[in-house]
């Protein structure tokens, strides 16, 4: 089958031909239909994800969505012919979406939406994954709530403000100037964090109480900014990028709590493949159900156009997901 592979860390990736794998126990081989970029893959390409832990030769690509090839035994949620979207790969030694089939473990996989396209739920796993998991798992957002959604209309960002909202939240989201537009078609209240200070917003919107939970998907000085603009006592920070050395002094203060998420870990230590799973089906349900649509760049790429995807993604030019066609 045809694949990309990178043979050594910041090199580019080859085109190649490679074994086509079979479906072991507890796997199923999916005809890969399309293959979602995030910007870990570039860090992983470069060399400068150790926490993903890739072992070369690698075929890279953590999201897909495509056709249930094969049943592996063990294997009775899915059949030949259905349609399958998930975070499946690419960390680890575990082969990633970027070539024509996949043998992924069945566990992280559930039933493609009938409202989205391949190239639609290709976009999802990785992104959804992480929200549901800051947003459910950790911070339990409900009905009545304030959220703040630091980078709305970013990768995680503008799946978080939906599935927020899906919840019954009220939502705000900062973003630049550029993309304002963006968070409040996907009904959050925009505050641009270019010209309004922390206090500033959180006196407007909140009465100067703060907010019930704040989802960092910035990192840096993004995640100090939200220790300072949670509500006392009961308010909730949660970050995907827990990156550098933070003072912890203003969420202390506030007597407010502080979460992580890191999505790797099932795919990493084979932990937890099932909830992802469960994720995934909940994230068909509210595709299905109008509540969630990813943003997708209109670009088009194929196996034989990796590196300008890549190289779209690093330069911060893309306008959505960026999704490479495969099948």
């Amino acid at each position: 089958m045809r694949a990309v592979v990178l043979r050594e860390f910041d090199t580019p990736l080859v085109l190649d031909e490679i074994e086509k794998d079979s479906a072991g126990p507890g796997q199923v081989l999916v005809k890969v239909e399309a293959s979602g970029v995030n910007p870990l893959d570039t860090k992983i390409r470069a060399g400068k994800a150790a926490h993903a832990r890739r072992t070369l030769p690698a075929v890279l690509g953590l999201d897909l969505a495509g056709v249930v090839e094969e049943v592996g035994p063990g294997v009775e949620d899915v059949a030949p012919g259905d349609e399958v979207f998930g975070m499946t790969g690419g960390v680890g030694d575990v082969q990633g979406s970027l070539a024509e089939y996949a043998a992924v473990d069945a566990r992280l996989l559930a039933r493609k939406p009938a409202a989205l396209t391949m190239r639609e739920a290709a976009a999802l796993p990785l992104v959804v994954i992480t929200a549901w998991e800051g947003l459910v798992d950790r911070a339990q957002v409900h009905a009545g709530q304030k959220v703040l959604i630091h980078g709305g209309a970013g990768g995680i960002g503008h799946v978080a403000v939906q599935i927020a909202r899906a919840r019954g939240a009220e939502v705000f989201a900062t973003a630049s100037p550029s993309r304002m537009a963006v968070v409040e078609r996907l009904g959050a209240t925009p505050i641009d964090y270019t010209t309004s200070t922390v206090e500033e917003y959180v006196a407007k919107h909140t009465g100067g109480e703060g907010f019930d939970v704040v989802f960092d998907t910035v990192g840096g000085r993004v995640l100090d900014d939200s220790f300072t603009a949670v509500r006392t006592y009961t308010g909730h920070v949660v970050s995907a990028l827990g990156w550098g050395t933070h003072s912890i002094a203003p969420l202390s203060f506030r007597g407010a709590t502080y979460s992580g998420v890191f999505t790797l870990l099932p795919l990493l230590t084979g932990r937890g493949r099932e909830h992802h799973g469960e994720i995934m089906r909940e994230a068909a349900a509210l595709a299905d159900a109008g509540a969630l649509r990813p943003l997708l760049d209109p670009r088009r790429f194929t196996l034989a156009d990796v590196a300008a995807a890549h190289a779209a993604v690093e330069s911060g030019s893309a306008q959505g997901k960026i999704v490479i066609d495969v099948g």
